[in-house]
């Protein structure tokens, strides 16, 4: 199971894009490493916060993959918190999950990433699912949004971030506190399993949640960056295109406070939903 697991990490699309290696892989202990590329950063050579989220979901899949077995399938992170401790800028990082308890179906998993120097990065803790062969969840559908299509002076100007453009990432949505934003499959997004990674997933949203803060601030020549995340994973994310639909509910001086709900462009299906607490310092 080993095996499969380090090829899942290593060989799926979104893992080939992001370059993660696997260094080290038990039941109860995994480290992973994160080579420092230009496709994986914001401006300014620092570490996209979707790739730290990344490694925080590809060390709870792995270890919750070994821990239960491969007959456990498919899996998804139910809940993950993410806390963004600093930037790694022009770094590679490194990522050590340990399982905290392995139950019937559920593992609980930590994550630490820092760079290879020490800085710490990101803090993940998480709830892995292995749904041992079960029916697809029932998942709900979105309400969406206010189908308006304005994406501000600073939408049209995120797909040059490299991270976000090798997703496909477009945002169509970016006033008034609220954003839309789509993501289409492409073969970089995908995992062997067959559907969409749940990193690119986290990425999109990281970023819906982002520019639903920069909606309700306003454009301008600030310093912001995202400090937690939370996510919920309704299932594993099937192929297909994304929507992800971005509002901010608080804004208490730099602090902004937007929820987002990412779900199928074909039929509504809400597959993650999550909350990401974005400051910006005007």
């Amino acid at each position: 199971m080993s095996e499969d697991v380090r090829k899942w990490v290593e060989e799926s699309p979104y893992g080939r894009a992001l370059g993660v290696r696997v260094e080290e892989l038990s039941e109860s202990f995994a480290r992973f490493l994160l080579p420092y590329s230009d496709e994986n950063s914001n401006p300014g050579q620092a570490l996209h916060g979707g790739c730290a989220a990344s490694l925080g979901a590809v060390g709870g899949h792995a270890l919750a993959r070994v821990a239960l077995g491969s007959d456990s399938g498919p899996w998804h992170t139910a809940q993950m918190q993410v806390s963004y401790l600093s930037a790694a800028i022009g770094q590679d990082v490194v990522a050590e999950a340990e399982l905290l308890r392995r139950g019937k179906e559920l593992c609980f998993v930590s994550v630490v990433i820092q760079t290879t120097e020490g800085k710490p990065i990101a803090r993940t803790v998480s709830t892995v699912r292995g749904r041992f062969g079960g029916a697809p969840a029932d998942l709900v559908t979105t309400a969406g949004d206010h189908g308006e299509s304005d994406p501000g002076k600073m939408g049209p100007h995120i797909g040059l971030v490299p991270f976000i453009g090798n997703r496909g990432i477009v945002v169509e949505h970016m006033t008034g506190g609220t954003s839309r934003l789509v993501m289409p499959w492409l073969d970089g997004n995908g995992d062997l399993d067959g559907g969409v990674h749940e990193g690119a997933v986290l990425a999109l949203l990281d970023t819906t949640g982002a520019m639903a803060s920069w909606a309700e601030s306003g454009h301008g020549r600030y310093k912001a960056s995202t400090a937690s995340l939370q996510i919920q994973n309704l299932g594993p994310t099937p192929r297909g295109d994304l929507v992800a639909y971005g509002r901010c509910v608080q804004r208490d001086a730099e602090m902004f406070w937007s929820d987002v709900e990412v779900a199928s462009a074909a039929d509504g299906r809400i597959t993650a939903r999550g909350t990401v607490l974005y400051r910006i310092v005007t």
